[in-house]
């Protein structure tokens, strides 16, 4: 069992390390937790969206992922484009006259805040590389059972976190019940999108 431990540890820091980021999805997270509008599906959809591709990535699939690199071209540029909607929305949100609650923040349905999520997930290119790529190619340091555990530790660390990130945004609910907040929040959420967008665009050209 401690043999086991081990890589456990090390797939849960290291997918610990990789997903406490201020990046797109984390933003939509907080989001909804901040509104408690579907904090459980939302971030269920999240940690079992990151699951599946670390399982993937343990399974050996990174390596096709490394020798598609069209795939990830498309990708790419697909994902810079959402992103780049999404920020000038976020931008357009908060300079709104009527400006958003801590009750009411983000009255969206389940449906299209699901689908919104799996947009964010699976349109973003970084986070094949991470899960697929990198915790993939991490893996096969161990064997058999160690690199299960090794995959077990990562998905982990993305369940901590998004449970986390989704419930615990309430705790910040006093501070967000000035509109002013919210439209701080919703500039910083449109900063990102835009410089994660550039950045893959970036990245895609340069």
């Amino acid at each position: 069992m401690s043999e086991l431990l081990r890589p456990a540890v090390e797939g849960f820091l290291l997918g610990a390390s990789l997903i406490v980021a201020i990046g797109a999805q984390n933003a939509f997270v907080l989001r909804q937790g901040l509104a408690r509008s579907h904090v459980f599906p939302i971030a269920t959809f999240c940690f079992l969206s990151d699951a599946l591709l670390i399982a993937a990535g343990a399974g050996g699939l990174g390596s096709v992922v490394q020798a598609a690199p069209t795939v990830l071209f498309w990708v790419t540029l697909a994902g810079a484009a959402f992103l780049i909607s999404y920020g000038v929305m976020a931008m357009r949100r908060a300079f709104r006259s009527n400006a958003l609650s801590a009750v009411g923040g983000a009255e969206i349905r389940l449906g299209p805040a699901l689908a919104m999520v799996a947009a964010l997930t699976f349109l973003n290119p970084h986070v094949y590389l991470d899960t697929v790529v990198l915790l993939g190619s991490l893996s096969g340091r161990h064997a058999g059972e160690a690199r299960v555990a090794f995959g077990l530790g990562a998905m982990l660390a993305s369940g901590v976190w998004f449970y986390t990130l989704g419930f615990g945004a309430r705790l910040l609910a006093p501070l967000f019940a000035r509109p002013v907040a919210w439209q701080i929040l919703d500039v910083l959420i449109g900063l990102v999108m835009l410089s994660i967008a550039a950045s893959l665009l970036w990245q895609a050209w340069g």
